[in-house]
């Protein structure tokens, strides 16, 4: 990805707002299980119901929102989800600061950021769309992509640092300020969008919630597409409590070599996202996105085979490194086939319904693992995920030459 390529002001406001909000998310990392098991003194199940439950109702609550968001400018749209999370998580330092914090509370914020979360991924995709060009898009996906691993990389550890020495509750004031400075800097991007495709004055239907999903199940290309990255991400992420509870709890690993074990091979991810345009202009779109996506598969079900001590840990960079390089390679790729191949006037609702869709079914797989966790033992449900893993890239798109479902009308302006 060469740095002399620019994609204008609007992008690179859009670029630093993202990144800032990123930053943000990454500092406040664990912040309310934090908060919930020091302050609140929760047990172990109303840990586990923040980051399901409130996944979970968040992504309800985003179904409808994916329509309402297609007919309306999307730079708005990005501002107000932006000061919804704010307003959101600032609750929590205020009735930490009153005394009257509760996890009721803690649950309500987390459902609503999450679906401001999909609304914020699902507008946005649709905002980038109309601000760049289609040969611009690969290069756009992967600087967020850098950036997403960047601050992964830089976050954990001084979000650790700010808990260390402020509290949790420091770290979501800091990811509510960072919500607030995004809005700002996408307010600084300008007003050229230009209108929607159609402004329906109609009164939306039942049937309108289900949009998105239908447009993904009838192409070609976005089908495969959708079911492999729903299935492959549910999978990876529902053995992260158990590897947790492996390297934890029966390995013996202290809780800065766990961190290390995920935090170091996050350079991978950023080094993949590099790659991903130098690798398409070689190669081509569809042998990078099915190579990548073949081989990411290829790496968690050596995760089943941890150990104690150094060697254990290294086993456990290592996989995770060639995993994360793998994903920093895809996502990119797969994000810029989905906007090309997605009409500008179903753009929303389509990354909607994805989003939606991955975040039920990783809660869904997380509590289907989390049971057979308890019944298998954790190395056994890993090794398991791991082989169904190595499945997933059968559900790659085949061919490269699928026409689209449906002409794209907006095509021609982009």
């Amino acid at each position: 990805m060469g740095s002399g390529h620019r994609l204008g002001r609007s992008f690179g406001w859009l670029w630093a707002a993202y990144g800032t909000s990123a930053l943000g998310t990454w500092l406040a990392f664990g912040a309310f299980p934090l908060i919930a098991v020091q302050v609140l003194h929760c047990g172990p199940a109303e840990v586990a119901a923040l980051s399901s439950v409130g996944a979970a109702v968040g992504a309800v609550v985003a179904v409808p929102l994916g329509p309402w968001v297609e007919f309306r400018r999307k730079r708005p749209v990005l501002i107000s989800t932006d000061l919804v999370r704010f307003a959101a998580l600032l609750t929590v330092p205020a009735a930490f600061a009153l005394g009257v914090l509760t996890f009721l509370q803690l649950l309500l914020v987390s459902a609503v950021v999450a679906a401001a979360d999909i609304t914020f991924r699902a507008a946005s995709g649709a905002y980038v769309k109309t601000l760049l060009p289609a040969e611009d898009l690969l290069v756009a996906n992967a600087r967020f992509e850098s950036t997403s691993w960047t601050t992964t990389i830089v976050g954990p550890p001084l979000g650790g640092v700010a808990i260390g020495l402020l509290g949790p509750v420091a770290t979501v004031v800091a990811d509510a300020v960072s919500y607030l400075l995004s809005a700002l800097g996408i307010r600084a991007t300008g007003g050229g969008e230009p209108p929607p495709e159609h402004r329906e004055a109609v009164r939306m239907r039942a049937g309108d919630l289900l949009d998105g999903w239908r447009y993904i199940l009838g192409d070609a290309a976005l089908r495969p597409l959708f079911f492999n990255t729903a299935l492959f991400n549910g999978l990876v992420m529902a053995t992260s409590p158990l590897l947790a509870v492996l390297m934890l709890g029966r390995l013996g690993f202290a809780p800065w070599e766990y961190g290390l074990a995920f935090a170091a091979p996050s350079v991978g991810g950023l080094l993949g996202a590099r790659l991903a345009r130098p690798l398409v202009a070689r190669f081509g779109e569809h042998r990078v996105l099915v190579t990548a996506g073949a081989l990411r598969a290829v790496w968690p079900v050596g995760l089943a085979f941890v150990g104690p001590g150094a060697g254990g840990l290294l086993l456990v960079i290592g996989v995770e490194s060639g995993l994360i390089l793998c994903c920093g390679i895809f996502n990119p790729v797969q994000a810029t086939c989905r906007l090309r191949r997605t009409a500008t006037d179903r753009v929303t609702r389509t990354l909607s319904a994805w989003a939606v869709t991955t975040k039920a079914g990783t809660a869904l797989l997380t509590a289907v693992w989390g049971a057979l966790g308890g019944l298998l033992g954790p190395r056994s449900a890993i090794g398991l995920a791991g082989v169904l893993l190595l499945a997933t890239p059968l559900l790659l798109p085949r061919r490269a030459d699928v026409p689209l479902s449906e002409p794209d009308p907006a095509q021609s302006r982009v």
